[in-house]
């Protein structure tokens, strides 16, 4: 049950006094990754985090159990000429991977703390993050190395584009998976 979860809803303007917060539970969430795979540290991901709550059209939610945040969300359009597709080693048609800077939302991250899996908080953080987007879709990356994420999302509509390696330093390789969003 997630009837005491209230989901927040934050944007670009918060980005900085949310940082520690989403930094401690990203810390949390990922401790066992991040003790042996580069790609999983804290500086790494704050990295991340800071380029993307830079944009404009970031936005994040966080869900809180009384005064304790739980799990969070967060993504931001990709501009027109994005190089998020620039990984794909998967061959599709060239219109499938055109931004606009309105057509594409990428859903960048979606961590939800332990005492809280399973209660359909993860799921409650995704629909609030995506419910008023006004893009044609989302897009989203899914390691390769955890089926039981990518059957997740498959089960809430997502599908598989096909396989991406970011052009980040020690990227996994993952699924891309695109979900087509409600017109608005």
């Amino acid at each position: 049950m997630t009837t005491g979860i209230d989901v927040r809803h934050y944007d670009h303007h918060q980005a900085a006094e949310l940082r520690p917060l989403l930094l401690d539970v990203y810390a949390e969430v990922y401790a066992d990754a991040a003790a042996t795979d580069p790609f999983a540290t804290v500086e790494r991901f704050a990295q991340g985090l800071d380029g993307w709550s830079r944009r404009p059209g970031w936005t994040c939610t966080v869900g809180y159990d009384g005064d304790q945040a739980v799990g969070y969300a967060y993504g931001a359009p990709l501009p027109a000429g994005a190089p998020w597709w620039g990984g794909l080693l998967t061959e599709v048609p060239a219109d499938a991977v055109e931004e606009t800077g309105t057509r594409t939302y990428a859903l960048s991250e979606l961590m939800v703390r332990v005492p809280w899996r399973k209660t359909g908080t993860a799921r409650r953080l995704h629909d609030a993050l995506l419910a008023e987007r006004t893009e044609e879709r989302a897009t989203l990356l899914v390691d390769q190395e955890h089926p039981k994420v990518h059957a997740l999302y498959a089960s809430w509509g997502w599908t598989t584009l096909g396989d991406l390696r970011p052009r980040i330093p020690d990227a996994p390789l993952f699924h891309a998976m695109l979900l087509d969003l409600p017109q608005r």
